[in-house]
């Protein structure tokens, strides 16, 4: 994985926590990510893409994430929430993006912006989420893995 689509990510994380905290508008906190910077190493379609992509499609990405969330969506830390978000935006949308990558990075973003422990939080509801909406990748990478093992002598 690229480390400007990473960077796109930490920025997506920042921007969708100023917009669900401020309500202010996309193209703003765009225009501020852009005066400011902030994007200068992040890969900006993508950035644009998940930042307009989460809002666009909450309904949908709120509906999946409370499927597999101990409290309301709205409820859980901004931080994680954000996170959660884009997680759920790349399951959901971006089949082209395998599901390990997708947890990785948002455990990593967790591990970032988080607080402690939210790494494990974050991995806990995108991988049921993974394993319920991408159920023949999971497979295939699991198969994969255990024929490995079986080869390998379980190491």
């Amino acid at each position: 994985m690229s480390q400007a689509r990473t960077n796109a990510r930490k920025a997506g994380v920042q921007a969708l926590y100023q917009w669900q905290m401020t309500g202010q508008s996309l193209v703003e906190i765009e225009r501020q990510f852009n005066e400011e910077q902030r994007l200068k190493d992040a890969q900006k379609s993508y950035f644009v893409e998940i930042f307009h992509g989460v809002p666009k499609n909450l309904e949908v990405i709120d509906a999946a994430l409370s499927e597999f969330v101990d409290r309301p969506v709205d409820q859980i830390d901004p931080v994680e929430r954000a996170i959660l978000r884009i997680g759920a935006y790349e399951l959901l949308n971006r089949l082209d993006m395998p599901f390990k990558v997708v947890l990785n990075e948002a455990i990593n973003l967790a591990k970032c912006f988080g607080a402690d422990g939210s790494h494990k939080y974050v991995n806990g509801i995108l991988d049921k989420l993974a394993q319920q909406r991408r159920q023949v990748e999971v497979k295939i990478k699991t198969a994969a893995v255990n024929t490995s093992k079986d080869e390998t002598g379980g190491l």
